[in-house]
């Protein structure tokens, strides 16, 4: 790692205490910070990741914020799930202690070159085709980020001449100061997480804090079929890439193409890699066929856009398991792409009163308190030759931990039908 001396005696205190508030606090503890954590939540998964902490001297407090844990640092990192709604940086702001996010806080740490990927849809697989393309081609590449392993978990792995192929979020992007990949791509910008933002241009400025940083030694790849993106290029100091899809390519493979012309790795490398490729867990998985009916778990699906991509590409008639925690999105956007593919929808979660007040009248709607129970009708609603899909549309924070835990519990409850 390189500036590792910063962080030395730093009295630092990480804001959220998930997956990446985890990776943080152990790391910036090996380089010799004086570390505390926060979190307004107290469950089961915080107190494991306690009894995880590499030391005992690292003061935790969970269940809530007190200003005790901010007054007097140096620095403030904070998590991709809290806001700026948060009293730990309400008082940070007041206190003028400076706040940044952990993929700000990594990338001062690593050696390697950065490339970083974001966007509304597809950013996941992406991030996974950019790193096997790298690997493939005998380059040593560290895929994480937003994707599932933290950024600062894998930071310490990486060396000179080695690549970090990050997933970034808006949400993460927010907090960034010197963060400055030398490939940033932004695959599409449709609505999303309109219940953090207020209008869809604050969502794009988020966005677009992936190449503030970057110069003409940099490259930009964009999505060139996307109206957004093309308004934006001009705000860029670096290089501007463009990709759209092709007769052969989707949208995704010609943005990892582009990518890997950027580093002269030849086509058919990538072609290779699309070739073998089998997708990704809870993205389009196919989980199992009972009575000839498919299952789909297709839980990483929190956009309409992405549900739309899965329906458009099932050939099946579908019975469709949508709703969660509500992102503040139009979902009338998908009944266009739903006619005559969409037999029926099994609402969940909270947004499910939302959804029917969008979608009554347009398509047969049904709700179901768990997602058990959701499969279940869903079961008996399917004939043969049916696919069971569950996309959601919403976040999964209202009824899991993460879109993970959901699309588990989904095929868990499928199992048991078979079990039946």
């Amino acid at each position: 790692m390189v500036n590792t001396i910063f962080f030395k005696d730093k009295i630092i205190t990480i804001v959220g205490f998930a997956r990446s508030g985890l990776a943080c606090a152990n790391l910036l503890w090996e380089l010799g910070s004086r570390v505390s954590v926060t979190d307004s939540a107290d469950n089961a998964v915080l107190r494991k990741n306690y009894q995880n902490l590499k030391s005992k001297e690292i003061k935790v407090e969970l269940g809530r914020h007190t200003i005790d844990f901010i007054r007097g640092r140096d620095l403030i990192v904070v998590s991709p799930g809290v806001d700026d709604s948060s009293p730990a940086l309400k008082w940070a702001k007041e206190l003028s202690i400076p706040v940044i996010s952990e993929i700000e806080l990594a990338s001062r740490l690593c050696p390697g070159t950065i490339i970083a990927v974001t966007g509304s849809n597809g950013k996941t697989t992406v991030t996974t085709l950019i790193g096997k393309v790298l690997q493939a081609n005998s380059k040593k590449a560290f895929v994480c980020g937003n994707i599932g392993t933290p950024f600062t978990l894998e930071v310490k792995k990486i060396k000179e001449g080695d690549f970090a192929v990050v997933e970034v979020s808006s949400f993460q992007l927010e907090k960034i100061d010197t963060f400055k990949p030398k490939v940033a791509v932004i695959l599409n910008i449709t609505p999303n997480h309109l219940d953090r933002y207020s209008s869809m241009d604050e969502y794009i400025t988020a966005k677009k804090r992936i190449f503030k940083n970057q110069d003409k030694s940099d490259y930009l790849v964009l999505n060139g079929k996307d109206e957004v993106l093309n308004k934006v290029s001009v705000q860029a100091q670096s290089k501007v890439m463009f990709f759209s899809e092709s007769a052969d390519f989707n949208p995704n493979q010609e943005a990892v193409m582009a990518v890997a012309s950027v580093f002269g790795i030849n086509r058919d490398v990538c072609k290779s890699v699309f070739k073998e490729f089998r997708g990704i867990e809870h993205r389009m998985e196919f989980v199992k066929e009972i009575s000839g009916v498919k299952f789909i778990n297709d839980s990483k699906a929190t956009t309409v856009d992405s549900a739309l991509w899965a329906i458009k590409n099932i050939k099946e008639p579908i019975i469709l398991i949508a709703g969660g925690k509500d992102k503040g999105v139009d979902y009338k956007v998908m009944l266009p792409g739903s006619n005559g593919k969409v037999k029926e929808v099994i609402l969940i979660g909270e947004a499910k009163e939302k959804i029917r007040k969008a979608l009554k009248g347009f398509l047969p709607l049904d709700d179901a308190l768990t997602l058990d129970e959701a499969v279940n009708k869903a079961f008996v609603k399917a004939r043969k030759g049916d696919c069971v899909l569950l996309s959601p549309m919403c976040a999964s924070f209202d009824m899991f931990l993460n879109y993970e835990e959901r699309g588990k519990a989904f095929k868990h409850a499928v199992a048991s039908l078979s079990a039946k």
